[in-house]
């Protein structure tokens, strides 16, 4: 994206009454964000959805000294930034019809080709909540995926540290500008985060971490991944917004089940009783929703078969089962070997990471 036209996009943006759609709209018929402020009366309020009001805002000059602002900060700080039209612009987004206009960001990110999904909840997670999203995380590793939260307290920042010990890419959407960091406390994990991915955001330096703010980023982390999941939220919460906007954007939504007297299993149980997320296990239970080959080698986690594999007792009773049947049903596995379901699916995961069982088509199941 040229200089100029950086200048005349943040300049549109801040033109009252128009947001990332009718900016975008504006950009793609006049050809430019410059173009837009170049073009006659005629020709923009023949625009559907473009009124004398929006013409008579887009003639107001303080708009430029509010562009000229934000420019010299995004070139003193040296601030990257993604414009939609872009090849660099994260590929899902731009399939959003309010996704961003302009994407600012920091650290070494790269969704390129890769699996990316989002991991939300409560800001007062449990233990379980805790333990759940570490085993996910340490699960999927071999998979490589790109984890995305919101770099808040509880559930997103366990996400965050749990996808940084497993040397997984990161990535923190925030509600405000690059120019801080909200909750304070967590400036300490800011550099290893943009060592092993790093920060996203829509927000100017002039943007303070405001409500209205966190609840608009959550259409980004909803909009960035192929899946949501929900790891703890109580029956109200903005986790559960990111869910009814994944789900609008067309994209899978998992969720944790709790029992049913739990605050903070609520929310998850009730998305999955209205048929609004997936009931999410195990890590299985999201690689076999999402259908990713378990059995692709990618990059920095290799599953590297091994000639002499060490087996539970468990998992012995299974691939010898398999080597009989030679493929079976994972629920028929499970009752013919006598195991719950949610056990199985642990089971057959870990099996797959050490290259003995084989997934295929239809929930089926082979030995290697």
């Amino acid at each position: 994206m040229l200089h100029n036209e950086l200048f005349y996009t943040l300049a549109l943006l801040k033109v009252e009454g128009i947001g990332d759609v009718v900016a975008k709209k504006l950009i793609k018929h006049c050809g430019s964000a410059s173009a837009v402020f170049q073009s006659s009366k005629k020709s923009l309020v023949a625009i559907d959805g473009i009124g004398e009001f929006l013409y008579k805002n887009l003639q107001e000059k303080a708009v430029f000294q509010l562009a000229e602002k934000e420019l010299r900060f995004i070139e003193e700080e040296h601030i990257s930034y993604s414009y939609f039209e872009d090849a660099i612009y994260p590929e899902r987004l731009k399939h959003c019809i309010d996704g961003p206009t302009i994407l600012f960001q920091s650290g070494t990110i790269d969704l390129h080709h890769k699996k990316v999904i989002n991991i939300v909840g409560t800001r007062q997670i449990t233990p379980y909540g805790i333990e759940f999203t570490k085993k996910l995380i340490s699960d999927l590793a071999p998979l490589n995926p790109v984890v995305i939260s919101g770099f808040a307290y509880g559930v997103d920042i366990v996400a965050h540290q749990a996808a940084m010990h497993n040397n997984l890419q990161t990535i923190g959407v925030l509600a405000h500008g690059l120019n801080q960091i909200y909750p304070k406390t967590h400036k300490k994990y800011v550099a290893q985060m943009e060592q092993n991915g790093g920060f996203m955001t829509e927000f100017w330096s002039t943007s303070n971490p405001e409500r209205e703010n966190f609840i608009k980023r959550n259409r980004i982390v909803a909009g960035l991944c192929e899946a949501t999941i929900v790891i703890e939220s109580p029956e109200k919460g903005g986790s559960l917004i990111t869910a009814n906007i994944a789900n609008d954007y067309n994209r899978d939504v998992f969720a944790v089940p709790g029992r049913i007297s739990d605050k903070f299993s609520q929310g998850c149980n009730n998305l999955i009783k209205t048929q609004r997320a997936h009931l999410l296990n195990s890590a299985a239970d999201l690689i076999y929703i999402l259908n990713w080959d378990i059995d692709s080698k990618i990059e920095s986690h290799p599953i590297q078969k091994k000639l002499f594999v060490t087996l539970t007792e468990d998992e012995q009773k299974i691939y010898d089962y398999l080597v009989n049947k030679e493929k079976e049903l994972m629920d028929i596995i499970a009752l013919d070997c006598d195991f719950p379901i949610f056990k199985m699916s642990s089971l057959l995961l870990n099996m797959e990471l050490k290259g003995v069982v084989r997934p295929l088509p239809g929930k089926l199941f082979e030995a290697v």
